[in-house]
């Protein structure tokens, strides 16, 4: 079939085809065919100022290269992508408005609901993808990625700055011992983790969400069964705003300094829990609709 060899064709040069308005149409849209075709459309020129595409991009092009090279490669499924301003009459075909969307086109008959990817919910890591491409085509594609050195290099200088610390004070290492770092320590430990740094791990979500069309970035997910990397940051910082204030009120309570320095502590710390407390449940609020924050 001359469409499913100008694909291959394509394939071999590139895990993931670019398309445009005509490619569009005549390969995907125009019958017969006869494999499934999985499509990013997004907006990678720097003019849209799209981050989230561009992270998204890295993940899709992770998944296109380990099914490409694998051994299990058919012409059952591609992989491409159509860009906003190489095809912004396909984004006006599908009447679509944000990027990054994921669409597989089934070999036979139109998109279904469940074909266009929940982005939102489950982020963009490749092996997410992966996953939601097995579901779809019954491809199961095994995620390969580029070796990364970041994480045990940067674990090696954490433990060789440990080492030469207590190397250096080896004489006096009552530092070990002090309630107050190890207080610290685990208060930053239980931040992160309410915060939902774990399920960024996991889910690999966007760090926030633009819409090509208007230019608006949302930073806190609308839905609660979702957030993206920035509204983690924020819900960590208010967290913390909300522990020092506790903080200063106990110490303007039990500290010995005198009583003007302990009055300023106390409505400090008044102020602080006030109002990033506050912050805090209308976060909630717009994530949890219908429940009665009062």
């Amino acid at each position: 079939m001359k469409k499913v060899s100008q694909m291959m064709e394509w394939a071999s040069k590139r895990a993931v085809i670019r398309l445009n308005g005509e490619k569009f149409r005549r390969l995907i849209r125009a019958p017969p065919r006869n494999y499934s075709v999985v499509i990013m459309f997004t907006a990678l020129q720097s003019q849209r100022q799209c981050a989230v595409c561009k992270q998204a991009d890295e993940e899709y092009q992770i998944l296109a290269n380990s099914w490409r090279y694998s051994s299990a490669f058919t012409n059952r499924i591609f992989f491409a992508m159509v860009d906003f301003d190489e095809g912004s009459d396909v984004f006006q075909m599908l009447n679509m408005n944000s990027a990054p969307t994921f669409i597989n086109f089934p070999a036979k008959g139109k998109p279904k609901p469940a074909d266009t990817y929940e982005l939102q919910v489950r982020g963009f890591a490749a092996e997410q993808l992966a996953r939601w491409v097995a579901d779809r085509t019954d491809v199961h594609i095994r995620v390969i990625r580029p070796p990364n050195y970041a994480g045990p290099l940067m674990l090696g200088l954490l433990l060789a700055f440990i080492g030469s610390l207590a190397y250096l004070r080896r004489n006096n290492l009552e530092f070990l011992f002090n309630k107050n770092v190890w207080a610290f320590s685990a208060l930053c430990f239980v931040l992160i983790m309410t915060s939902g740094q774990m399920w960024n791990h996991i889910r690999g979500p966007p760090y926030a969400h633009k819409n090509p069309n208007t230019g608006q970035v949302s930073y806190i997910h609308g839905s609660s069964q979702a957030q993206f990397v920035a509204e983690t940051h924020i819900v960590l910082l208010f967290n913390a705003a909300v522990t020092l204030g506790i903080v200063l009120l106990h110490e303007a309570a039990t500290s010995d300094l005198d009583l003007g320095k302990r009055k300023i502590m106390c409505v400090a710390g008044i102020g602080l829990v006030l109002l990033f407390f506050s912050w805090l449940l209308s976060i909630f609020r717009a994530k949890y609709h219908g429940y009665p924050y009062r």
